[in-house]
């Protein structure tokens, strides 16, 4: 197997290469979550104090989304902002969720993960360098953006490997 940053034929060099680097932890990410069974997925860690992988998955997503429709610079429909988030609930975290299979979660994330491949179809290479709203009045490159959604999915990788690690243990 060989390893590489290039994108899809259709992509222009950059942005094919952040694209790729968005499938590539999405695959790995697959690869981790790869026949878990529901108790596993709705798992918490010691003493259910941390995020479920379906918590972190569906948060993966939405986030995703989000950074999908901020680059459009459209507002998110209402009917994927109810499938999707919220992205936190009344006491600030990440939404409850027990009993959603890991088809449902992978399914709905691979519709997200299809609808960047899309837009990175669209986007040329000067384009990464527009600015884009982001949390708090502040302003992020298209580019950044990009990055930021490989880099945060593989930041959860860790998160969910930690709990398939207790939840093995336990």
């Amino acid at each position: 197997m060989i390893f590489d940053l290039r994108g899809e034929p259709e992509m222009d060099t950059v942005t094919g290469i952040l694209y790729s680097m968005v499938d590539g932890n999405y695959k790995r990410l697959k690869s981790i979550v790869a026949n878990m069974s529901q108790e596993e997925i709705d798992y918490k860690g010691p003493d259910q104090k941390w995020n479920s992988t379906a918590q972190l998955l569906k948060h993966l997503a939405y986030v995703d989304l989000t950074w999908v429709y901020r680059i459009k610079d459209e507002v998110m429909p209402l009917d994927l902002e109810e499938k999707y988030g919220p992205m936190l609930d009344e006491n600030n975290q990440l939404p409850q969720l027990k009993g959603i299979s890991l088809d449902v979660l992978l399914n709905d994330y691979d519709d997200v993960i299809n609808m960047i491949k899309t837009l990175c179809c669209q986007l040329t290479d000067k384009q990464l360098n527009q600015l884009v709203d982001y949390e708090n009045g502040n302003e992020a490159t298209i580019k950044w953006g990009i990055w930021h959604i490989a880099d945060h999915n593989r930041y959860h990788q860790a998160h969910i490997s930690q709990l398939r690690k207790w939840f093995s243990q336990s």
